[in-house]
């Protein structure tokens, strides 16, 4: 795999859609080394803004329907349209579902990759796809392989503010029903699986459970503990310390700094956020979730991933849509304009994706609720990319006319992957030891996209 990665200050490692053109390079879904120089050589890009970018990921797990919001058809066959229309949006020329009418009001905030595919079926493969880079898992054996990106990223950069989580999964860590699932950290250890923030934000009485300290132990014990272990050091210092060792008591200490410390606990206390603001995000879980990522960013938290399930519509996909989303159009739309408001939205990046797309012919529903859905389709989906920079009111890569599998610049999972490490500094190259001892890289195969890369075009 290319490594593309310059030095600080040097030459960069992706160019905007506008460079491509100067270039004569348009129509690729990612850069080769010579596509790179031709392109620097053109003197069309520049570094992009808000370096170091903490990540939001929306996961809609089930796999949504593409026609039915971020890539309709309007234009197809009944059976291929699907039973929900569409609207146009602040930026002529694109269209998205009739239900996310405050996602159309903000499109010049966001870009919709229209093209992303895996080829996979099964939610678990799917799944693992999406998050990890690399496929392996299946209905069967479902075990995550590889590490998710969260994880990676966590791993390598490490968190940004004492007292608070680098990784953090709300309003909890599952995948396709899987207990922290493909969110996880795999073969680099539980240390680097998300905070699992468990629970309902929505709820009047909610906390992080995960911040109590255990039953019996008050804060002054806390305190006394940590003293006991300083008195350790000594000793530990004459003992010949592993990499692993070392990089375990620099989690060990963060962890006993954000039971015992007032900073994350502040930024999980929605009460401090006024009424209004939580209205228009939603009285939901969805909703509450999405307001308290803004907060644990807010807070130097450097990756967030909400989990909105019940995406799997095999029948009655017009009832389904219209139950998730409005929901999902208050909590996304309100995240993004939050987040600019605050001046957040330059340095945070917010992707919402699933594990799959669907077919682009309507069913006939299950045997027990015959009415149409979509079934199951890794050959295209639709992903949003906002902030950290990524210019809004543009599509990357497009469908066929039936939605059924990309038509242009096709985008692989890896290739998502491999731009947000770009925009983060992480080299792609970077391995870690898999369970076998084998060395895995984290970036896969993938290619950088250019206009999520950390280089965009001049002014």
């Amino acid at each position: 795999m290319l490594n593309l990665m310059g030095s600080a200050g040097g030459e960069g490692a992706g160019v905007t859609r506008r460079a491509i053109l100067k270039a004569g390079t348009l129509g690729l879904s990612g850069l080769t080394l010579a596509d790179m120089l031709r392109v620097k050589a053109s003197g069309g890009i520049t570094k992009r803004g808000g370096d170091d970018p903490s990540i939001i990921l929306v996961w809609l797990d089930g796999g949504p329907p593409q026609h039915e919001t971020y890539d309709p058809k309007p234009e197809a066959a009944a059976e291929v349209r699907g039973p929900i229309g569409c609207i146009p949006t602040a930026v002529p020329g694109i269209q998205i579902s009739e239900l996310l009418p405050r996602h159309a009001a903000i499109q010049d905030k966001f870009a919709l990759l229209r093209s992303v595919h895996h080829d996979n079926d099964d939610h678990f493969t799917a799944a693992h796809w999406m998050l990890t880079g690399y496929g392996g898992p299946n209905g069967v054996n479902q075990s995550p392989i590889n590490p998710s990106f969260g994880s990676i990223i966590s791993r390598v950069k490490g968190g940004k503010q004492p007292g608070m989580p680098s990784y953090v999964g709300l309003p909890n860590t599952h995948t396709v029903g899987l207990p922290i699932g493909y969110h996880g950290a795999a073969y680099l250890g539980r240390t680097f699986d998300p905070f699992n923030a468990d629970g309902d934000p929505n709820n009047d009485a909610y906390h992080a459970t995960s911040l109590d300290l255990p039953s019996g132990v008050d804060a002054g014990r806390l305190g006394s503990r940590r003293d006991l272990l300083s008195r350790f050091d000594a000793a530990r210092a004459r003992i010949e310390r592993t990499a692993a060792g070392s990089d375990l008591d620099r989690f060990q200490d963060a962890a006993l700094t954000m039971i015992s410390g007032p900073e994350a606990r502040a930024a999980f206390d929605l009460a401090r956020e006024p009424a209004h603001l939580r209205d228009r995000y939603g009285r939901h879980t969805w909703g509450q979730s999405a307001l308290l990522a803004r907060r644990l960013v807010e807070a130097g938290v450097r990756f967030v991933t909400l989990t909105f399930g019940g995406w799997d519509w095999h029948s009655s996909i017009e009832k389904g849509m219209h139950n998730v989303l409005p929901i999902l159009d208050a909590a996304v739309a309100t995240l993004i304009e939050d987040l600019n408001q605050r001046g957040l939205l330059e340095s945070t990046i917010v992707l919402v994706m699933g594990e799959f797309g669907r077919t682009p012919r309507l069913n006939q529903g299950l045997p027990q609720d015959p009415i149409p859905g979509r079934d199951h389709n890794g050959r295209v989906m639709s992903v949003l990319a906002a902030g950290g920079g990524i210019p809004g009111g543009q599509t990357i890569g497009s469908s066929d006319a039936r939605g059924g599998a990309p038509a242009e610049r096709p985008i692989r999972p890896q290739d998502i992957i491999v731009s947000l490490y770009d925009r983060l500094g992480i080299d792609p190259d970077t391995s870690f030891q898999d369970r076998t001892g084998r060395p895995i890289t984290v970036g896969s195969t993938g290619l950088i996209i250019p206009e999520m890369g950390s280089w965009g075009a001049r002014a």
